[in-house]
């Protein structure tokens, strides 16, 4: 079976990277792909199309499953009519507050939704193993850095509060401290969180933790931001047809 994928903001970064990603696959093909403001051009020989136009493409076209990377609101419009008309919903999107969160979750009630900070494989495996890496360590100092490209717009990055969950619910740990400046020693139990934005960086994450004489540095570095569509594409294949609910991709590396 041939999964069909509608894209939305198919001119952006991660965008054209999915219908790239697409493209270079066999059980998979672009349904659709929007773009805001779309010029009439194509994106990798796939035509756009207005994202104004993106409720009647999903029963003209009727897509398996959708992947989104585009802003908070976007978002959550491009869900709640995925959950009107039937369809998966996956979305890399960093940035909700609690309503749009809240409203994703409505949505999976409908349809399957996927929502995940960071589909890069490696990520996940980062974020398996930082907690037995906490456990381990008990008491010892934890920071984490992240650094993305000079354009992104949330900070801490999605990935990085993901992981920040996972420390947090692994040790026992006073609160964040975001950055440092003048006189501000370090408190027992905080975890350091350090944001970093400049060039065209594609994504990296590190947290050290320090003690005992001795330090554990757990890095994670994307080299190309086809890795971060190519996982996406997987979790829309890998949801396209599966009951309504909320998922993670975690539920695709795991399977």
């Amino acid at each position: 079976m041939t999964v069909g994928i509608g894209v939305t903001g198919a001119t952006g970064r991660m965008g054209r990277e999915v219908v790239a990603a697409v493209a270079d696959r066999e059980d998979c093909e672009v349904a659709f792909a929007v773009n805001r403001d779309p010029d009439g051009g194509d994106v990798d020989g796939v035509e756009l199309e207005a994202a104004a136009r993106f409720d009647a493409l999903l029963s003209e076209r009727e897509p398996d499953a959708v992947i989104d990377f585009t802003g908070p609101e976007s978002a959550v419009d491009y869900a709640r009519a995925c959950a009107e008309t039937g369809v998966a919903f996956v979305t890399g999107t960093t940035g909700f507050d609690d309503d749009g969160l809240a409203a994703l979750e409505d949505a999976g009630a409908e349809v399957p939704i996927l929502h995940a900070p960071n589909f890069a494989r490696g990520v996940q495996a980062l974020v398996n193993v930082v907690g037995q890496a906490v456990r381990n360590l008990p008491g010892y100092d934890v920071e984490l850095v992240e650094t993305h490209h000079n354009g992104k717009r949330d900070a801490p990055s999605g990935t990085a509060n993901r992981l920040l969950e996972e420390i947090e619910e692994n040790g026992e740990f006073a609160g964040r401290t975001h950055g440092r400046e003048g006189e501000a020693p370090r408190e027992d139990g905080e975890i350091g969180v350090h944001a970093l934005r400049a060039g065209d960086i594609t994504g990296e994450h590190e947290i050290l933790l320090a003690g005992n004489d001795e330090e554990v540095r757990l890095t994670h570095r994307a080299e190309d931001r086809g890795v971060f569509a190519a996982g996406a594409v997987d979790a829309a294949v890998w949801i396209a047809g599966r009951k309504a609910g909320s998922y993670d991709f975690a539920d695709v590396i795991d399977e």
